[in-house]
């Protein structure tokens, strides 16, 4: 079964990094685009960043424009979110999704992606 799986969240003080990773299982994900999202505690899931098939097109929400990189490795499958000047607003359950209709656009509404992971907790302390 078709399988999403995040890693690398935790603790971080304010201004530091993290890198997220989402392995998939199965090849069929090397030909889906794929994004991060996340929730706070109480709030709804919020669109972060997406990159197309080929990694070629990507694009973030404004909060993160700057200070966060999506990337992804097709020959491993996987996917990366790279997470700098983290600020408290950061604080969230970061999702990683893949989206299995391959269109002209990225895709930011949550509505539009089939696979979704567990997600990883990021905590950003002030």
């Amino acid at each position: 079964q078709a399988q999403l799986v995040e890693s690398g969240g935790g603790l971080v003080q304010a201004g530091g990094s993290l890198r997220l990773s989402c392995a998939a299982s199965g090849r069929t994900f090397m030909n889906y685009p794929m994004g991060w999202f996340r929730q706070a505690s109480g709030k709804e899931r919020e669109f972060v960043a997406a990159i197309s098939n080929t990694g070629g097109k990507t694009v973030y929400a404004d909060s993160v424009k700057g200070r966060f990189t999506i990337s992804r490795d097709n020959a491993k499958i996987a996917v990366y979110l790279q997470m700098n000047s983290l600020k408290s607003d950061d604080t969230a359950v970061y999702y990683c999704a893949a989206d299995s209709y391959v269109g002209v656009r990225l895709q930011i509404a949550s509505s539009e992606y089939d696979y979704w992971g567990q997600g990883t907790q990021v905590t950003v302390s002030s």
